[in-house]
């Protein structure tokens, strides 16, 4: 009969991480770099992390215990199911949700104790009929983003919506956030950002009699660049990531991440063969091609196509043909030490040579942040402490 004998799912047999291709998070690096950008902040900064989207596709269950355990109490996600799924690690933490959530899930923000954002007085007011029971909430401000929030131009609406907040809704701050504050070195984006602090501090300024403890408008980049105390949301620095690929980032902060593959085979090809679907790259003599254990179904993305490279033995492989679903090729004619089960590098450092997030995201007219999220989640993450590797997917 037809799946007699597929196993139950409970005695499937083990499958090691690094069989095909895989993740590999140092959170003593992640450590390192929360206590590297605590050290450039004013006296009574204070960090909120941001691991919403699986922790820019670090894994957020394993990020945030370790960030839970060197003290952050504040933590923000993106919807209310990360929350929910964060909350039974983080019991006594804030956990903010920066964006929109159903009104017809407003139960689970009170069971979870979710502090929820508020995009708009109609949100709030829909929320407040929704709710049975109490909800934390931080009211969005928009500065000049255009995106979410209160317009603080509007500054008596703005007033009005804020201070018209009811139970069962609990008002416990205010946010906005800053659109172009990772280009302080241009004048424009310096002027705009300077002026976006400037609305948001005269919301502030009008609901002052609130005294409301959890408002904060710096990012990242905000943080490290405006010297203005306060709450920072630490989300790309916090992974070793550049707000913008222009910016230098303090010494000693460095990328969390690192992304590998496996080489399935070597093969040689003569002048004249083409690679891959569509036939798109012609072999100009006889070549040494390695076709990889990575494709897009992966997160590695199809853009690099003829024009990207991994890391074989300490020297850089260009890829050849087009990046498959599941499979890449690339050429190791220059690296005759390559053989089959080899390891490569598609994000990380392999002895003098390094490829960063931001070196694929120039590949690919895209920003670091769109690498590190979009890896799948068939690529399992391999957290490292203390040189003890853990697993999960």
């Amino acid at each position: 009969m037809v799946g007699q004998n597929i196993q139950s799912q409970d005695k499937a047999p083990h499958i090691p991480e690094k069989a095909r291709c895989w993740a590999e998070i140092d959170l003593e690096q992640l450590k390192a770099n929360l206590r590297i950008y605590q050290a450039q902040l004013p006296a009574g900064s204070e960090i909120m992390a941001v691991v919403k989207a699986n922790a820019y596709g670090h894994g957020d269950q394993a990020i945030a215990r370790a960030l839970y355990g060197q003290g952050i109490r504040r933590f923000a996600v993106a919807t209310v199911q990360e929350g929910v799924s964060l909350r039974p690690l983080l019991p006594e933490a804030e956990l903010l949700i920066l964006g929109y959530t159903p009104v017809d899930m407003a139960a689970l923000l009170s069971e979870y104790r979710l502090t929820q954002a508020l995009v708009s007085r109609e949100y709030a007011d829909a929320l407040a009929r929704a709710a049975d029971g109490p909800i934390d909430c931080c009211y969005a401000i928009d500065t000049g983003t255009r995106r979410i929030g209160l317009n603080a131009e509007e500054l008596e609406a703005a007033e009005a919506a804020i201070r018209a907040v009811q139970p069962p809704l609990r008002l416990t701050g205010l946010f906005t956030h800053l659109c172009a504050a990772d280009t302080p070195e241009d004048a424009e984006s310096a002027a705009f950002t300077a002026r976006q602090v400037e609305l948001y501090d005269a919301v502030l300024e009008r609901v002052k009699d609130l005294a409301l403890p959890h408002s904060h408008c710096l990012n990242s980049a905000g943080g490290l660049f405006l010297g203005r105390p306060g709450t920072v949301r630490l989300g790309i620095v916090l992974y070793g990531l550049k707000p913008d690929a222009s910016n230098t980032l303090p010494e000693g902060i460095r990328p969390v991440l690192s992304w590998k593959c496996r080489v399935a085979m070597v093969k040689e090809i003569a002048a004249g063969d083409t690679v891959g679907y569509g036939r798109t790259w012609t072999a100009p003599e006889k070549r040494r091609i390695a076709t990889l254990t990575v494709g897009y179904a992966d997160g590695y993305s199809r853009l690099l196509s003829n024009r990207g490279w991994m890391l074989l033995h300490g020297r850089r492989a260009p890829i050849v043909g087009r990046v498959c679903m599941d499979q890449t090729m690339v050429d190791v004619t220059d690296i005759p030490d390559t053989r089959m089960g080899d390891t490569a590098i598609l994000l990380g450092s392999d002895g003098t040579e390094i490829l960063t997030a931001d070196d694929i995201a120039a590949l690919t007219g895209t920003i670091g942040y769109e690498i590190v999220c979009d890896i799948s989640e068939r690529v399992p993450r391999i957290f490292v402490l203390n040189d003890t590797p853990d697993t999960a997917h």
